[in-house]
This record gives structure tokens, sequence and C-alpha cells, in this order.
């Protein structure tokens, strides 16, 4: 199925975080790479993943989302900065997952449900960014959470604990690797208000960007890594099913 047909058809808009792995797409230590994901729209047959790495149509996909568990299934369609995943899941999955959908629906249009989680970490709207290292290379990243400290990112490269470099307009250092990328630590608590937009920076050269990232190189003060904050969910609404 295309992007632009799945578009016309029954499905939740809804933003919920993940990781997932390409076939065949291997570390340096011969493991299977994981990067993050971000769903933005999802019905129980199909759904639009915004990816740092997109793959092919027809690769295969296994991925695994907070709210919904694990889900195999294999690139129908791409778009800038993400593919449509088709689901392969059994009718009692499929159904389980039109309960949850239809829960998440109803908590997004229901101001008194809350998530446990409420403070620091902040997911963009816009969750692709770029990396820049000290020595001037460039790399697209995906974000998958951020706070005014810090930011997560996946991409496809794993930079050394200690690593200088910005994430858009944000410079820092690497603090922690984590299964689906690394986090990064500001060498400066950034101004809320101006987070994201810092963070989504446009891609081109910045000098300012580049001589602080050299100059940090040059430092030998690593901040120490932080722990993220997680949660899930579940519901218990139905969803029409109709593919």
């Amino acid at each position: 199925m295309s992007v632009q047909r799945f578009l016309k058809q029954r499905a939740v808009n809804v933003t919920v975080g993940g990781n997932y792995s390409l076939a065949n797409w291997y570390d340096q230590n011969g493991k299977l790479r994981q990067f993050a994901c971000r769903t933005s729209r999802v019905s129980p047959f199909r759904m639009i993943v915004d990816v740092p790495v997109i793959g092919r149509v027809g690769d295969h996909i296994s991925s695994y989302f907070s709210e919904f568990g694990k889900l195999e299934g294999h690139i129908s369609d791409t778009l800038p900065g993400g593919f449509l995943l088709e689901l392969a899941v059994t009718r009692a999955m499929r159904e389980r997952l039109s309960n949850q959908l239809s829960w998440l629906e109803r908590k997004m249009l229901d101001p008194e449900i809350k998530d446990a989680r409420e403070q620091a970490r902040i997911v963009p709207a816009c969750p692709h960014s770029t990396l820049i290292l000290a020595d001037g290379s460039t790399y697209t990243c995906f974000v998958i959470d951020m706070s005014i400290s810090g930011v997560a990112v996946s991409a496809d490269l794993q930079p050394e604990i200690g690593t200088p470099l910005a994430v858009g307009g944000c410079v820092g250092r690497v603090v922690r690797h984590r299964p689906d990328g690394f986090a990064v630590k500001f060498t400066e608590l950034q101004n809320r208000s101006e987070l994201e937009w810092r963070i989504a920076r446009p891609p081109q050269r910045n000098s300012t960007v580049e001589a602080r990232v050299e100059r940090l190189a040059t430092s030998v003060e690593a901040p120490a890594p932080a722990a993220p904050a997680r949660r899930t969910a579940d519901g218990d609404d139905a969803f029409v099913l109709d593919a």
C-alpha cells in the first residue's frame, strides 16, 4: 500500500516511541543494529514510522514500541525520514492493537487522562536533526527525546563516550550508549522555549557551532550520564478493524 492511500484510511495520529532493526544490517561486532523510531499514524494493519535509516520497499522490519510491544512486518512505501510498515500479526494481536489504539485515541481527547511521566523529557514534533563532529563532518540523526540538559538520538554511527559534537545548534558530549543510539549532555542548559528550534536547525554548515565543538574537543571534562525515564500504557476500548 502507498502512503497516500493510507492517509485516506481510518487510523490514529499518535506518537509512540520504539526501536527497530533492518534485516542484514549489522554493527562492527556482528550484532543486528537497532535504531530508534517513532510512529506518526497507526492502524491495526499498518503504520507510518519516522526513522533515521529508511531501508527499501520490501525490507523486513522487526520493531518494538512501548505501547504496542513487538511487531513484525515489511516496508510497503517510503517517505522523507520514514516508511510505511505493513504489519504481519495474528488476528488476536490485531484485535489487541485495535483496543490499544482506541484507548490512546480516547486519551488524546480526554485531558483528565494523564501519563505517569510528566516532566523533563520532550518529544519533538520534528524528530530529524543533524550531528556535527569536531572534524566538521555531519550526519543525519533521529531525536528520541530531549530536555534542557541533553538529548537522546539514534544515528548510523555510535560515537565513543566523551565525544564532543553538536545536535543541531546544541553542543555537548556523548555520555551514554543505549541499544538504539546514544545520549548527549549539553555543555550548558538550554532555553526550553527555544530547544526544539535549536535541535532541529537546518543542516547547513555553521562556523560558530563547528568552532564550539572543536574547542570542546580540546577539553577533558566529560559529564556523567543520567538514566532516562520510561513509561508504558495499555487500553481497553474497541477500534474498527478496517484494512
